[in-house]
């Protein structure tokens, strides 16, 4: 049972591929329909019907006819349901902390330009109809769905793409720079190149890269997962068109002190607010500050099922504002909640009361390389924690001082097999003997690496102290206390060898500022990652974001004006993530992602104790159309890889 959810993912997860990308350039590759399409061709419904809470707006003379709304009838998405054919009605009840939790209602509802295959091989078309592809990669022709409209009833076009490349992204209006996906790299000097994108026609664009872009459409539906934007609505409020006092007075009644702040929200996490017309199945209906939160039915949505029913099918998603995260566990045993998910941590309570509160468990597994371990800062400020820290072999003693079957029992009831942190059988990147690496129980063995090092020193209470005499305190900083019991038996195991250890609980926000900072020497973050190639954030320091590489993420992020300069390995792994990017075959991109990896495990950076384990999707038993079988990762967007406008309540 410990390894029977994780090795399920294993099978399933990937290799890099991009069929389309290898075509012929005269081979057309346009798609009316994505691969998941149901039998049907939406030209051969015979009619559309809608939500009868719709059907009462038409009648009424206040929405146009069903027909009149959709794209043209042969451009209709037709999404596949996964058991049977829904039906209308009911609310997707879930738990939320409020508006700085949007991705729990922005992963569902998410619409990208393209979207992963159900085993994440590939991407298939969603917002975009199809796309053709020349023989080396350079030029990608993106084609849409004549007729869209967005959730207020206005054309979606292919102006909306182009007003979003020329006036918020290359211009970074609402906080971020330009994704990695848009720039190719020149094979032989490493020189990086932006690419261009123009309009053909009204329904049809065209993105041209100096260089080879293998997998251009991959890392547009994990960097830019919405190449686009509500033209008509930005240009009421960015500075560029009613300037900046206008903006900073728009701003102000929102509710924004700045119009920095305003712009971050509008553009980047824009789902939350009613204002602001979305592609998506469910559409902010009111304030997100409200202790419910109301998403709506788009009338204006895309799809339907083979049968001509427009989706979606469930009215509303109503999130609920929770303080505690016990209330998510209470909600769901009292049937407030009927489609949430949990951390494997919450596995035995769930499991026994199923049959009681009547939902099901279901484990979606997950790329996750451990479910406990360590991180430890490598670019830490004090000298000696860095030295240590940098150190292989002091890496090596903290793995091998902590018992991890008692970590896998205690910390995840068995779920997650005694292990070291690796990538899991079955993806990309898998090497053969890496789970046992520095795996065994050996505390005398730890203890003789440490005395090598020169830590023979020892204070009054027997800890050893730093070669030059002071307090040597690996300080493990959270943002909450979800991983205490791990914690627990970290320092009982790692003072048995004489390296104190201090915990300390901060919230999110100071736990992100001080990631910044660069003033977490330690911590328990875990590296999930379905491929090195798609997302390659938390194992390559391209930015300040995970805790092993410290600001060697800040150095590279800079353009070497600030940080740390990498080196050794390090400076190895970013080399070839230029070769990555470089790359003009597929085989050549898993290479370098390979040599990646292996560097990785080399100097085990990430320190792990226990396997990965599922994430546990609880839903009703009258929720239906959710899969059993499906990969829980950010790549995919959690739940919202199993397509929820086909789920319904019976």
């Amino acid at each position: 049972m410990k390894r029977s959810w994780s090795l399920l993912c294993l099978i399933l997860i990937l290799a890099v591929s991009l069929t389309a990308c290898e075509s012929d350039p005269s081979a057309k590759t346009t798609l009316e329909v994505t691969p998941t399409t149901a039998p049907v061709a939406p030209d051969k419904i015979e009619a559309f019907k809608e939500a009868p809470m719709l059907n009462k707006l038409v009648g009424s003379g206040t929405l146009k006819p069903v027909a009149e709304r959709m794209p043209a009838k042969e451009e209709i998405m037709v999404e596949k349901v996964l058991e049977e054919t829904g039906v209308y009605g009911g609310d997707w009840k879930l738990p939320w902390t409020g508006p700085n939790d949007r991705w729990t209602v922005g992963q569902p509802t998410e619409e990208p330009l393209f979207r992963f295959s159900k085993d994440g091989s590939t991407v298939e078309p969603n917002v975009a109809k199809g796309y053709d592809v020349n023989k080396d990669s350079t030029e990608f022709t993106i084609y849409l769905r004549k007729g869209m409209k967005w959730s207020d009833g206005m054309p979606f076009t292919a102006d909306d793409v182009l007003f979003y490349w020329e006036h918020m992204l290359t211009k970074e209006t609402f906080g971020k720079k330009i994704y990695d996906a848009y720039y190719s790299v020149d094979p032989v000097t490493g020189d990086k190149a932006l690419a261009t994108v123009t309009k053909v026609d009204d329904y049809t664009f065209k993105v041209k890269h100096k260089y080879p872009s293998v997998q251009f459409l991959e890392r547009v539906a994990i960097d830019n997962k919405w190449f686009f934007a509500p033209a008509h609505f930005q240009k009421t409020i960015l500075p560029e068109f009613i300037g900046n006092d206008k903006a900073l007075e728009v701003a102000k009644k929102w509710g924004f002190e700045d119009t920095k702040s305003f712009l971050v929200a509008t553009g980047y996490y824009y789902w939350i607010y009613p204002q602001i017309p979305t592609l998506r199945a469910w559409v902010a209906k009111n304030d997100p500050n409200s202790d419910q939160f109301i998403m709506e039915r788009n009338p204006y949505y895309w799809k339907v099922d083979a049968a001509g029913n427009q989706l979606p099918y469930m009215d509303r998603i109503v999130a609920s504002k929770v303080q505690d995260p016990a209330q998510r566990i209470l909600g769901s045993l009292a049937g407030d909640f009927n489609l949430l998910d949990f951390d494997f941590k919450d596995f035995t309570v769930l499991k026994e009361n199923e049959k009681k509160a009547n939902f099901r468990v279901i484990p979606w597994n997950t790329p996750s390389w451990s479910s406990a371990g360590i991180e430890l800062n490598q670019t830490i400020d004090d000298p000696n924690l860095r030295k240590l820290f940098q150190d292989i072999k002091f890496r090596e003693a903290l793995s091998i001082a902590v018992d991890r079957k008692e970590v896998s029992e205690i910390v995840t009831n068995g779920l997650g097999a005694p292990q070291q942190a690796s990538v899991p059988e079955g993806l990309v990147g898998y090497q053969k003997g890496w789970a046992e690496q520095w795996s065994e129980f050996n505390p005398k063995k730890a203890n003789q690496i440490l005395d090598d090092l020169g830590l023979t020193k020892r204070d009054k209470n027997n800890f050893r102290l730093n070669a030059d005499g002071s307090d040597l305190t690996i300080t493990i900083i959270e943002p909450n206390t979800s991983t205490a019991s791990f914690l627990e038996l970290v320092k009982k195991y790692y003072e048995a060898i004489g390296i104190k250890v201090d915990t300390k609980v901060v919230d999110q926000g100071t736990h992100q500022e001080m990631k910044y900072s660069n003033k977490i020497p330690a911590t328990t973050e875990n590296i999930s990652v379905v491929n090195v190639s798609f997302r390659p954030d938390t194992l390559v320091p391209l930015r300040v974001l995970t805790p092993w590489y410290g600001h060697y993420g800040l150095y590279t992020q800079s353009n070497g004006k600030e940080g740390v300069k990498p080196e050794g390995d390090v400076a190895l792994i970013l080399d070839y993530w230029n070769k990555v990017k470089a790359s003009a075959t597929k085989d050549e991109i898993n290479k370098w992602s390979n040599e990646i990896v292996k560097l990785h495990q080399k100097n085990q950076w990430v320190i792990g104790y226990a396997g990965p384990t599922p994430k546990l999707i609880v839903a009703s038993n009258k929720m239906h159309n959710v899969p059993k079988d499906l990969i829980y990762c950010d790549e995919f967007r959690s739940i919202g890889h199993g397509h929820p406008s086909q789920f319904f309540i019976k």
